[in-house]
């Protein structure tokens, strides 16, 4: 790892320490972790900062601040990319990395050219396998059926064929489940 990686990876992890209930921390370290054991330590660093850092100071941006409905959830994702590419961008600044490094986070963050660019569906893959080892199971179980159906099938939709197959092999999920990852 070089130091300017580290120095941002330690400022990231800083940052989401102050989260008042400590998910961003637990979350960004997860998803360095994942990334890692999905794709290897040979991965560019502008992807391993994106990962890192995809919900850096997340809590900082309230859903509630914007309209309910499916509108308003968009332009609060929206609004969270570009407000966390901005911020990644200041700390690789900082630690030297060029112009063309910060601009490429904020393209991942905001997953411009997903199934097109192969770091962009890395992290995405990445953020659905997160979701899937760390969340679903509590997501499952505080949704109907209905609901949690429908976020498989969204979240299917996003990964790429090889890791829809690796979900497959790696949990353990219902016939409706299988079947939406299998139609994706």
């Amino acid at each position: 790892m070089t130091d300017r990686l580290n120095a941002v990876l330690e400022k990231i992890d800083a940052a989401n320490a102050k989260d008042p209930d400590g998910a961003s921390l637990i979350y960004g370290q997860r998803m360095s972790a994942e990334l890692a054991r999905l794709f290897g330590t040979d991965v560019s660093e502008v992807l391993q900062i994106a990962a890192r850092g995809q919900h850096i100071e997340r809590w900082l941006s309230k859903r509630r601040d914007y309209p309910e409905g499916r509108a308003g959830y968009l332009q609060w994702r929206r609004d969270l990319g570009r407000a966390h590419g901005e911020r990644l961008a200041g700390l690789m600044a900082d630690a030297g990395y060029g112009a063309e490094d910060c601009a490429r986070v904020g393209v991942l963050l905001r997953k411009e050219g997903i199934k097109r660019d192969a770091e962009v569906q890395a992290l995405e893959d990445t953020i659905c396998m997160v979701f899937m080892k760390w969340y679903f199971a509590d997501f499952s179980k505080k949704h109907a059926d209905e609901k949690v159906l429908g976020i498989v099938t969204k979240t299917a939709r996003k990964m790429s064929a090889d890791m829809r197959a690796r979900v497959l092999q790696e949990f353990d999920l219902p016939g409706d489940y299988v079947e939406a990852l299998k139609a994706a």
